[in-house]
């Protein structure tokens, strides 16, 4: 039997509210920024929520050619643009196409497409439906789109699981390049789903935050937290079997040594109130690392911001950690960047690989009023320097879903 491969992070692409590109994401993290504003890529005033975590200075063609850009959704524009900023900060390696693969995941996908086209139905007739209507909404438009940028002839798969959709595609990846199917992948996820109806919806069920205060309406883990930002924006990560970004002299962030999945199986959008699934994935991800939980210093948490899901939160890393816990930094950098959805896992396991790669902590904004059922360290509002040796990414999504990737610093 092959031996195991090892995987590493050689590129980084991150298309975020609070910045894009490596150093302007990371800078803007570590320095607490907060990425939420007034929603002004949509006439918000008659919405029931009017703040959003919103990619502001994006320009689709600075990434892809015009025709392109016209008939593809946001999407598939963050997308592209987070791919390309991946490979170029991986060096551009020369590699194999058929050897080089592309997971990239979205939760929702081009909905705002599917929506527009929709009162173009309404309003003018079926005749004028567009013929890049199909093309645009399909969860996998972004995968294929980033295979044709680079010809990428490998395996291509978009893992659609709410907003664990990147955790998952993170580490089937990791899977694939460990396991010898192939040398390079692209993964990570998107999400462009900022829209009156996707707002509306959202609020409908209790999900959102009705706080009109941008600076602080994400606040993780926070007592008065009473609902998620809604963002948008794209993630990727270059992983790269070790033994070839060696001989080839890369520049090596981190190594994925560890991938974990679980569901649920108790409610379609609510969270096991005891974090038992999220505590399997956990688990899950640290024996595939041969590590023990004492080893984790540091958990980028999903941290929605939602009163079940940080109190579940807390509870599945007090399962998984015992005393530890009270021990073990976490931050939910979605305090800054509001909730990306399916892009959410792939930012924040970037997150990870620089953490353990630079020493240095992501604070949890606004986090102003201790919650006697979220006690634990979260690294509140400051920026704090720390010695991680291995992360934990969390992810989880409606349905149940759960994925948690785990990061360590790369010793040769």
């Amino acid at each position: 039997m092959t031996e195991p491969r090892r995987v590493v992070v050689t590129g980084i692409g991150p298309v975020t509210p609070v910045g894009t590109g490596v150093e302007p994401f990371w800078e803007a993290v570590v320095a607490g920024r907060n990425g939420i504003g007034p929603i002004r890529t949509i006439d918000a005033s008659a919405l029931p929520v009017r703040v959003a975590g919103e990619v502001t200075d994006f320009v689709a063609t600075d990434h892809m050619g015009a025709k392109e850009a016209r008939h593809t959704d946001r999407v598939t524009h963050f997308a592209v643009a987070a791919a390309k900023l991946a490979w170029a900060d991986a060096g551009a390696p020369a590699v194999d196409p058929a050897r080089t693969g592309v997971m990239f995941s979205t939760g929702i996908g081009g909905i705002v497409s599917l929506l527009r086209q929709h009162e173009v139905f309404l309003a003018r007739g079926a005749d004028r439906v567009s013929p890049f209507m199909v093309p645009q909404l399909m969860p996998n438009a972004s995968a294929g789109h980033i295979a044709m940028e680079f010809g990428f002839t490998g395996p291509n798969a978009c893992i659609t699981t709410a907003c664990a959709a990147s955790g998952h595609a993170l580490g089937e990846a990791f899977r694939w390049i460990r396991d010898g199917r192939i040398d390079v992948c692209v993964a990570g996820g998107g999400e462009a789903a900022i829209h009156g109806l996707t707002i509306s919806a959202f609020a409908q069920m209790q999900a959102l935050t009705k706080n009109p205060d941008h600076e602080r309406a994400s606040r993780p883990f926070d007592r008065d937290r009473d609902g998620f930002v809604l963002s948008e924006g794209a993630g990727a990560l270059i992983l790269e079997d070790e033994e070839r970004a060696r001989a080839r002299g890369a520049r090596i962030y981190a190594e994925v040594v560890g991938y974990g999945a679980s569901a649920d199986a108790h409610h379609i959008t609510a969270p096991e109130p005891g974090g038992l699934g999220a505590a399997a994935a956990m688990r899950d991800a640290l024996r595939d690392a041969g590590a023990a939980p004492e080893d984790v210093g540091y958990v980028n948490a999903h941290g929605t911001s939602t009163q079940l899901n940080d109190a579940a939160e807390t509870r599945a890393i007090k399962r998984v950690f015992g005393d530890h816990a009270y021990r073990v930094p976490i931050s939910s950098t979605k305090s800054m960047t509001g909730h990306m959805l399916g892009a959410a896992g792939a930012v924040e396991a970037a997150v990870c690989a620089l953490v353990v790669g630079r020493g240095l902590l992501p604070p949890t904004i606004n986090h102003e009023h201790p919650d006697e059922e979220c006690d634990l360290d979260y690294v509140p509002n400051e920026a704090r320097e720390a010695d991680v040796e291995l992360a934990l990414s969390d992810s989880f999504g409606f349905g149940g879903q759960n994925a948690v990737v785990a990061i360590r610093r790369y010793r040769p």
